[in-house]
């Protein structure tokens, strides 16, 4: 009777393992896919920006037709920005950081079009302008709201990967830390204005 009893419990404890197992596994799939589809959000703003920009130069292009160098600018980031491409099961720091930097580098050549068009009363006038610009205001709050989604994600994925008892689970089954959105270097100096 006791080497029974002895076989039950040996069986329960393997079945409760194997449930621990087998649910948190799921649980940690699932927070994967959860990092994964945030990270597609971010990739569909980031598109959305980028398929905004060839309207934008074409508008400024009719009206400030000395501004070539400016308009190149922003034509060559976005080009580059959309030939950085990450995956999001193959997020790390420094793949991160070189996509942040590309979009970083089309947002800058964007601040500096926008600039450019303060010069041409006409084309600060322009309904289509205006539109864009409302549209491109607009794109880049959503770019934000998809960063933030994607890091709290991110962050709870990687709490749930590096807490016990879990943790022992992450390893064994591969699952790895992602990396997050940082502010830009230089961010946290506020710009100059001056009158």
């Amino acid at each position: 009777m006791k080497k029974h009893l002895g076989w039950i419990v040996a069986g329960a404890v393997v079945v409760v393992l194997l449930l621990w197992c087998v649910t948190g596994y799921n649980g940690l799939v699932s927070m994967d896919e959860q990092v994964s589809g945030k990270w597609a959000n971010v990739e569909t703003q980031y598109q959305r920006r980028a398929d905004l920009i060839p309207n934008l130069v074409n508008t400024v292009k009719g009206y400030a037709t000395h501004e070539q160098t400016t308009l190149q600018q922003v034509v060559e980031a976005r080009s580059k920005a959309t030939q950085v491409t990450l995956d999001a099961t193959d997020i790390t720091p420094e793949k991160l950081a070189q996509y942040q930097k590309a979009q970083g580098d089309v947002s800058a050549a964007l601040g500096r079009l926008l600039m450019v068009a303060e010069n041409y009363p006409q084309l600060k006038a322009n309904q289509n302008f205006l539109e864009l610009q409302s549209q491109l205001e607009g794109t880049e709050n959503r770019i934000g709201v998809a960063r933030k989604d994607f890091n709290d994600a991110a962050k709870a994925y990687n709490v749930a990967i590096r807490r016990f008892p879990k943790n022992i689970l992450a390893g064994l089954f591969g699952f790895e830390k992602k990396a997050y959105f940082e502010a830009a270097e230089g961010a946290e100096k506020a710009p100059e204005v001056k009158f």
